[in-house]
């Protein structure tokens, strides 16, 4: 089974570079905030809990988030393995990560980082602006607060990975098919057979 996180700031690529990973490598797509919508769709126990606390402007504990994850894991057993996306955000996220595959037997093989420019993601996210409707990528001010977030955010889960040596940069700037190969080329150099 191989198991990687793909990291990313906003603009970066990963939803791009996501969909060509598993379809490359067969992995099953781990996206905590489709788990959480197919949880409450589903009405799960998980998914009911996290919808009353969504509901009253709460976050979703990360018990209840690592709950959700179990139980993608759990109904995947053919999976050849994980592509988690939007998780972890934090270091304690990544720790129960941890966790919960070691008692599988399994672990993360690599973080895979896209890293891009402040002025390209910008750039990029303005253009996505033009035609994605979403509010979020239409003001400047508004998009460089996201990337400060997740730079803030994001950090602890990359140190606590470096400690395992499991982190690597992968420039996300290029044509799709240049990124696309130069992460291909960091799987491949980890990947059992």
């Amino acid at each position: 089974m191989f198991n990687l996180i793909l990291f990313g700031p906003p603009g970066s690529g990963k939803g791009t570079q996501s969909e060509r990973l598993i379809s490359r490598y067969g992995l099953k797509h781990l996206s905590t905030g489709d788990i959480l919508r197919s949880e409450i769709a589903n009405q799960t126990k998980l998914g009911m809990e996290a919808k009353t606390l969504m509901d009253r402007g709460e976050l979703v504990p990360d018990e209840v988030v690592i709950g959700m994850i179990r139980s993608a894991l759990d109904n995947n057993p053919e999976a050849k393995g994980f592509l988690f996306d939007g998780f972890p955000r934090t270091k304690a996220q990544s720790v129960a990560l941890d966790t919960l595959l070691s008692e599988k037997g399994e672990g993360i093989n690599v973080v895979l980082a896209l890293e891009v420019t402040e002025e390209e993601l910008i750039k990029r996210l303005l253009n996505r602006g033009l035609t994605s409707g979403r509010t979020d990528d239409v003001n400047e001010s508004v998009i460089r607060a996201r990337i400060a977030e997740y730079h803030k955010k994001t950090s602890s889960v990359a140190d606590h990975y470096r400690e395992f040596d499991k982190v690597v940069g992968v420039k996300g700037e290029g044509t799709v098919d240049e990124i696309f190969d130069a992460l291909c080329e960091e799987i491949e150099k980890r990947k059992v057979a």
